[in-house]
């Protein structure tokens, strides 16, 4: 196929509108917009390590070293983007990007695109286009990914609230748990994650620090020292309960009622491609804050990203893996269909990446400060853990032995099974939160994933090193958690050992503690 003006395509770059879109207009030609160009690691750079069990440890100065992008590369990246009138805002050889700003018009010219604006009844407007990115063919070996063309809204939140279940300020709302409770209900290890810092991943809403220290105190943990990031212009910014601000403050106060001396650093970045991948490589390199973990509790079914920005961020992930960060992410909250409604089973991404910890749900039933009983959570009426089998990535080595199920698709594809473990996600015996003067019980495997990463914080405190990359450790050695046999999340049961809606189960801490120690 011929391009205008020999241009190449990037490869994985094609777009299409999102579904059931309307094109109204152009985008405005003098338009200002930002889109941040990946580029590959070092030419001759051994590539990085499978998805397998990680021993390596590499400072972030050792990897960029190793593994990040050749300056001359940078160079020729930003000579294009003076040649097209484009301005260089900055560039990082470690997260091999170089960020460009310019009109429309020039971006439409610099990498051969149509930019359009699309309306939407659900994702609203956005600047679109279709099929491929074009770069020229001596950036061709160079650029793995151009992102910002397309600023669609990318991830949606996996939280639920009970509704019904708000209350006075100062209340507990009835049959809530916080993460504490939680963690003791899951004998998790000894500790406060003194000396950690957890990384939390967020593509809207904000948090009041007035509502946490008052969260803090009503149950009586000391508060953790909260640090807002902003990711391509994104801020804090609180709103109404049910807003995002809901996904922020269950995030911050589940992992920090887990572990209250662990710092958290919230990246806020806009909800697009661009931003959760320019989020995920921030937090990923960032050697101001150093976070051993990532909590991530958004998403989207794996079929609705590019596969340059899902190699993108498995890329960052597998990197993650190299510098000791253990990647939490929670599976999705609508059951094996993940909101899409083709009548096929879908997994949410990134938790289907192999180079993460996807966290699915249950639902608990507590009697006498004990777990009585633990299903599948799947409340009905698109309440339910996500989790399948993926028809993009092949099954791990590392989860070769965990006999996971073909798709419940016709294809049948043999594929990596998410999720890999899970905890209480159900609304009905959710967590206390508090949200913009709002106490009431929250839900979803949102809640997963940063009570998953309390827990990688006091492990890391216990054992004083980074646990990493745990899911090959965790495979081979299965007697550090319940096993969760009831239940189904729609195309797929629950089963004994490993399943596509619990994983391995929910965790006992202490176990997983003496699995870990050398």
């Amino acid at each position: 196929m011929n391009f205008p003006g020999d241009r190449v395509p990037v490869p994985g770059s094609e777009r299409e509108p999102v579904p059931g879109s309307r094109a109204v207009d152009g985008a405005p030609a003098d338009e200002r917009i930002e889109v941040t160009v990946l580029v590959r690691r070092k030419p001759g750079t051994e590539a990085l390590p499978s998805p397998g069990l990680v021993t390596e440890r590499l400072s972030r100065e050792e990897f960029d070293a190793r593994y990040g992008a050749d300056p001359a590369d940078i160079q020729r990246v930003e000579g294009f983007a003076a040649a097209h009138g484009l301005e260089v805002v900055e560039a990082s050889t470690a997260r091999r990007s170089v960020v460009l700003s310019g009109t429309v018009e020039q971006m439409s010219v610099a990498f051969g695109v149509d930019l359009r604006r699309y309306e939407h009844p659900e994702a609203g407007t956005y600047r679109g286009r279709t099929g491929p990115v074009l770069v020229p063919p001596e950036l061709a070996d160079v650029v793995v990914a151009v992102l910002g063309l397309d600023d669609r809204p990318q991830v949606t939140a996996h939280f639920q609230i009970d509704s019904g279940t708000e209350t006075r300020l100062g209340t507990r709302p009835a049959g809530s748990h916080t993460g504490g409770e939680l963690a003791a209900l899951y004998e998790f290890p000894p500790g406060d994650g003194t000396g950690q810092t957890v990384a939390i991943l967020e593509f809207g809403g904000g948090y009041r620090e007035d509502d946490l220290a008052a969260y803090f105190s009503e149950i009586g943990v000391p508060a953790p020292s909260v640090e807002a990031v902003s990711i391509d212009g994104a801020r804090n910014k609180p709103s109404t309960p049910d807003s995002a601000d809901g996904e922020v403050m269950l995030d911050i106060e589940v992992a920090g009622a887990v572990a209250p001396a662990a710092g958290q650093a919230i990246y806020f970045a806009p909800n697009t491609s661009r931003g959760f991948i320019d989020a995920v490589s921030t937090a990923v390199h960032d050697s101001t804050r150093r976070p051993s973990v990532i909590s991530i509790s958004w998403g989207a079914a794996e079929s609705t990203w590019t596969a340059q920005a899902r190699e993108a961020l498995d890329s960052e992930f597998q990197a993650a893996g190299l510098l000791g960060i253990t990647i939490c992410v929670a599976s999705g909250d609508d059951g094996s269909t993940d909101q899409v409604v083709d009548g096929r089973a879908h997994v949410d991404y990134p938790a289907a990446s192999p180079w993460v910890l996807g966290c699915g749900g249950t639902r608990i039933e507590v009697t006498n400060g004990a777990i009585s009983s633990e299903v599948v959570w799947n409340d009905g009426a698109g309440s339910a853990t996500g989790g399948g089998v993926s028809e993009i990535y092949p099954l791990p080595d590392w989860q070769a032995t965990a006999d996971v199920p073909p798709s419940a698709n016709n294809a049948h594809t043999r594929g990596r099974g998410v999720p890999d473990v899970a905890g209480n996600a159900s609304p009905a015996t959710g967590y206390w939160v508090r949200v913009d003067g709002v106490e009431a019980r929250f839900g979803g495997t949102s809640a997963v994933a940063p009570l998953w990463a309390g827990l990688v914080a006091l492990l890391n405190q216990q054992l004083d090193n980074e646990v990493g990359f745990l899911n090959p450790q965790l495979y081979m050695e299965g007697a550090a958690f319940r096993d969760i046999t009831r239940g189904d999340n729609g195309a797929y049961a629950a089963a004994k050992g490993w399943d596509p809606c619990t994983g391995l189960g929910r965790p006992v801490g202490t176990d997983l503690l003496r699995l870990l120690t050398p």
